[in-house]
């Protein structure tokens, strides 16, 4: 999966910011998923297919904290970005702790975000390329 393919997926309840989002990460070539709360994101399953994932902490219902336990506990190692209005220490420190890539407040600028999303399809593409490794599968670069 290359940078310029990868898909990011996108959870806000917000329809303007996710529709901003969209516009914007597809102007830098990202290939974007996105979802109006947790529940629609988690009823469509399949989260391999996404490089990582931008998602906002105060949401209706489930909250992004809330799903990203939901997805460590469930052994999904997506890489988690946070961007939210409303957010204070104890909401980062949970997060990062959890393992997200950045917390980010909103507003946010363009390029603070394009940074965390690089750095999280990082982390992505090593996952998958040591998950290859531990099944068998020759690391790149190896014959």
């Amino acid at each position: 999966m290359t940078e310029s393919r990868a898909t990011v997926g996108v959870v806000d309840d917000d329809a303007s910011v996710r529709r901003g989002l969209e516009r914007l990460l597809g102007s830098a070539g990202y290939h974007v998923e996105s979802f109006a709360s947790a529940r629609e994101f988690l009823a469509r399953g399949d989260y391999d297919r996404l490089g990582c994932l931008v998602l906002d902490v105060r949401m209706p219902g489930q909250n992004g904290l809330d799903l990203q336990e939901v997805l460590v506990e469930g052994h999904h190692d997506i890489p988690v970005i946070f961007i939210t209005g409303h957010g204070d220490i104890p909401m980062a420190v949970r997060a990062m702790k959890a393992g997200a890539v950045d917390f980010l407040p909103k507003p946010f600028d363009a390029q603070a975000l394009f940074d965390a999303i690089e750095r999280a399809l990082a982390k992505d593409r090593r996952r998958r390329l040591d998950a290859g490794v531990r099944a068998g599968r020759p690391a790149a670069g190896d014959t």
